[in-house]
């Protein structure tokens, strides 16, 4: 083996260890410029996506909370955060008991492969979250903003 490539080799392996953390932190910048300092805690909800979507344009996602969804315990809304997308708000559902349940089902478009991220607001004014990571292998979103 060359030196070279043992330098290259680790440089590699350095840099796969530091993108999560990295990309971790860009997301909870995101999710904080909606929330703030508020405690978002991870647990509740829950956020399915496929692990591997062939076109970013149509990836189907469901978000489940874990709520009785009555008068006194509710969830109030579900905001969907995909950071690396143009626009990393994805979308916003408000609900009440009326709902019945605290599912919401839609398709989306992704920019790249990402970690996906459902924020729960509770009618008690807590947070919950829940993620799930998709790899994309047909970007969407690739036209430049107007």
């Amino acid at each position: 083996m060359k030196r070279r490539t043992v330098i290259v080799g680790a440089a590699v392996g350095l840099a796969v260890q530091l993108v999560p953390s990295v990309l971790a932190g860009k997301l909870k910048k995101t999710v904080s410029e909606f929330y703030g300092q508020e405690n978002i805690t991870a647990g509740r909800v829950h956020l399915k996506t496929p692990p591997l979507a062939e076109n970013g344009n149509s990836v189907s996602l469901v978000v489940e909370v874990d709520s009785p969804m009555t008068e006194k315990n509710y969830v109030q809304e579900i905001r969907i955060f995909a950071d690396k997308n143009p626009v990393p708000n994805l979308a916003s559902y408000r609900l009440s008991p009326d709902s019945g349940k605290a599912k919401v089902a839609t398709r989306i478009r992704l920019s790249n492969s990402q970690i996906i991220v459902a924020v729960a607001r509770m009618n008690d004014g807590t947070l919950w979250s829940g993620s799930s990571e998709t790899i994309v292998t047909l970007a969407a979103c690739v036209e430049p903003l107007l």
